[in-house]
């Protein structure tokens, strides 16, 4: 079947990216007690800082550099707001999801005068040329942000399970009073916590604003709120939030796959909503959910 070809392959990868870096970001954030529904302003600053110090500088990779450090800033003053300000973690995140989404169209318009995209950047282009399935796939792992993506998303298991570091953030994210009560700076280990994952989640904004060789206002496209669903589905584990964001994945490559093999205009508008469908069908049933980490939006007492 044309479904189940190496194009279909190539594309689901290509486009899980994003999905799965988010959601693993999501992960770190809430095991660490902090709710983070900021996911799409970290895709979104990322994505355009990258395009944006690309572009002057010429470097492609200057530009992995400031997607990452935005990220990361962004995330680590959503953790203080949260933290020292006592600032409801919900109406942060609302509020960094509005403010990225407004400042990137006014940056594009000052900086480039356009309030849709920017100018092309060239990224990384290694692999061979062309749309064959084997092409696009040879593409997909040759790209350096995938492997950095892989990497962040493999390592955040082990590191969270089996680290100081870890323990740390998990017995935070269970119950900041005991945490602090044992000696554990909760402050401090939420903010390197948020600090990982807006790193991680950015990576998922620099390679969609890499992969598509601009930046475009609203690209996002509300896939951090999709991440953010299979961080619940996951049972807040990363690996299998990263198969989840794998589906999720797949059932928006099957429109490219419809429009490649010339299947009616119907059929392509109904798979562009079944990665947001299925979301929400999985949500409702609750598969794979668990509880929450118990101080999951919670502040240390005393």
């Amino acid at each position: 079947m044309r479904l189940l070809s190496l194009t279909t392959v190539a594309e689901t990868l290509r486009m899980a990216a994003p999905y799965a870096c988010a959601a693993v970001a999501g992960v770190w954030a809430e095991r660490a007690g902090v709710i983070q529904i900021g996911l799409e302003a970290v895709l979104l600053s990322s994505a355009f800082a990258s395009v944006a110090t690309a572009i002057a500088s010429g470097s492609m990779v200057l530009g992995v550099i400031a997607g990452i450090a935005t990220g990361v800033a962004l995330s680590a003053l959503h953790a203080y707001l949260v933290d020292k300000t006592r600032i409801d973690a919900v109406v942060s995140g609302i509020a960094w999801n509005l403010l990225a989404y407004s400042a990137s169209r006014l940056a594009l318009r000052a900086l480039y005068d356009s309030a849709s995209n920017s100018p092309s950047i060239e990224g990384f282009r290694f692999g061979p040329t062309g749309n064959e399935g084997w092409q696009v796939l040879l593409r997909v792992l040759c790209d350096p942000v995938n492997w950095l993506a892989l990497l962040a998303i493999v390592a955040s298991p082990v590191i969270l399970e089996r680290t100081r570091l870890g323990l740390r953030i998990r017995a935070v994210g269970e119950n900041p009073t005991a945490a602090r009560a044992a000696g554990i700076d909760v402050g401090r280990t939420r903010l390197a916590a948020l600090a990982i994952s807006g790193a991680i989640g950015a990576l998922g904004g620099v390679h969609l604003a890499f992969d598509q060789h601009r930046f475009e206002s609203g690209m996002s496209a509300g896939r951090g709120f999709i991440a953010l669903a299979a961080v619940v589905l996951s049972g807040w584990l990363p690996g299998r939030a990263a198969l989840a964001c794998i589906a999720f994945a797949f059932l928006e490559a099957l429109q490219f796959v419809l429009q490649d093999i010339g299947q009616a205009s119907k059929a392509v508008t109904l798979a562009q909503i079944l990665p947001y469908a299925a979301a929400l069908v999985a949500l409702g049933v609750g598969v794979g959910r668990r509880s929450a980490p118990g101080g999951l939006g919670r502040h240390a007492e005393g």
